[in-house]
């Protein structure tokens, strides 16, 4: 008793000292410290339209501790009052217990032994709240640990619906593993349903300043800049912009300013509190010669691409995509190139859809090389075409300001909502030569004839 008097009396002199009104890093998810920046806000917009559009299943991927079960929270908290949520925070269990838990969370009597029979149940449950204008939602955290019958049971609940109406939506959260479940080939089925994907990356250094800054005054502090620059440099590097590392290192860097009595956070402090955490490091190997072709985006032909100033992405989804509609449009030509018959097929392919897409419709502008970097072009295209689906992917023949050069586009979407949810969802590798969005009509403009 004495001991825990003891804390609290040093955690009321700590919160004192530095003028808080409660401790700003806690590791546990609190919805009021939800960051928005580095992408976490438009994240969060983008899942609520997933959930509110209606297709099924979608997934959040990203490392352990990047933030995902705060993202979680925060999107059940953000839902309307029409949508009843079920949150699975430790989903490793069998399918006949998940399909309790989930019953009994929606107060469903589900007295059936079998899983089938289970599904039944539930179906016509929710077919009675759908019928009273209610809609629900299944959050799945740490879903790569979920054994690979009781994800088959996932599936069987994202196929119940109700004619053109899904009666469950699914939100699976996991680690990277999750993805390499997904690619099994005996969870291929489930795979596929997969409408929407999400990659919560790290924060990135220009990140760690605001995110710090954010929850110290959101948990009352109101002075000046607490943490010093080579302590926020620290802090990055060591935390690899994990946000529950950023959180403890910070905690930990603001005890050890506080134990000398010191109310600024220096390298010396943040250098004890890496001392005494021991992350073991995530850093992969690096990255191929390849990527360095994304650069060419910064400059050449690239840099009139990135900069239209007619092109405006629409801030968050608020409409559901629509189908893509085949329209009877001039027909464009394309030039050969001198390159594979892979890519000369894909050329081919791209003329089709372009001849038939709407001037309205948008695509992701992914790579814009020059005609000289055939090989690189090549190259970038077959890595590409390993992350996101390669029937997705186009090939066009850009003319910008008199020079000629080559551009990879993906997707054609109907409507500017739909296609930013797919931006949000690219993989890391792809975000990083920052995508943008590009108009059917401004592409043929730009087209050129050998």
């Amino acid at each position: 008793m004495k001991a825990s008097i003891h804390v609290l009396a040093g955690l009321l002199m700590y919160l004192e000292h530095f003028g808080l009104n409660e401790p700003p890093f806690r590791i546990t998810p609190h919805p009021e410290f939800f960051y928005t920046g580095a992408e976490r806000g438009a994240t969060l917009d983008a899942l609520i339209y997933a959930v509110l559009a209606g297709e099924g299943l979608v997934k959040v991927v990203g490392e352990v501790g990047s933030g995902k079960t705060m993202l979680c929270r925060v999107l059940v908290e953000r839902l309307p009052a029409n949508i009843d949520s079920v949150y699975i925070a430790n989903p490793a269990m069998k399918p006949d217990e998940l399909m309790l838990m989930i019953a009994d969370d929606l107060g469903l009597a589900c007295d059936a032994t079998h899983t089938s029979a289970k599904v039944r149940d539930l179906q016509a449950a929710l077919l009675e709240r759908f019928a009273a204008g209610r809609q629900v939602v299944i959050l799945i955290d740490e879903a790569h640990a979920m054994p690979t019958a009781s994800l088959e049971a996932v599936r069987l609940l994202s196929n119940l619906d109700h004619g053109h109406h899904k009666l469950l939506q699914i939100v699976l959260f996991g680690q990277p593993e999750l993805d390499s479940r997904l690619a099994q080939q005996d969870l291929r089925q489930l795979r596929e349903r997969v409408t929407h994907a999400f990659q919560l990356a790290p924060l990135k250094s220009d990140d760690i300043e605001a995110y710090i800054e954010f929850r110290m005054r959101t948990a009352g502090y109101r002075g000046p800049e607490l943490f010093q620059s080579q302590a926020l440099r620290k802090i990055f590097i060591e935390s690899e912009g994990l946000t529950r590392r950023i959180n403890i290192l910070a905690d930990k860097s603001l005890m050890a300013a506080f134990s000398r009595s010191e109310h600024s956070v220096n390298a010396r402090h943040v250098k004890a509190a890496i001392k005494d955490s021991a992350f073991k490091s995530l850093r992969k190997k690096p990255m191929m010669a390849w990527l360095l072709l994304l650069g060419v985006l910064t400059g050449g032909v690239g840099a009139s691409l990135i900069q239209p100033s007619n092109i405006k992405v629409a801030s968050a989804p608020v409409a559901a995509p629509l189908p893509l509609q085949l329209a009877n449009t001039a027909s464009v030509s394309m030039p050969s190139l001198q390159l594979s018959e892979g890519l000369k097929n894909k050329l081919s392919q791209s003329r089709q859809k372009f001849n038939r897409a709407e001037a309205n419709h948008i695509g992701i502008m992914l790579l814009v090389t020059d005609r000289e970097h055939n090989e690189e072009l090549e190259r970038y295209f077959l890595k590409t075409s390993q992350l996101i689906p390669k029937d997705q992917l186009l090939i066009y023949p850009a003319e910008i300001r008199g020079k000629k050069g080559w551009g990879l586009v993906y997707g054609l979407f109907t409507d500017k909502s739909s296609a930013q949810v797919a931006m949000l969802a690219l993989p890391d590798r792809l975000k990083k030569n920052k995508p943008i969005l590009r108009t059917v009509a401004g592409m043929r403009d730009e087209l050129w004839n050998l």
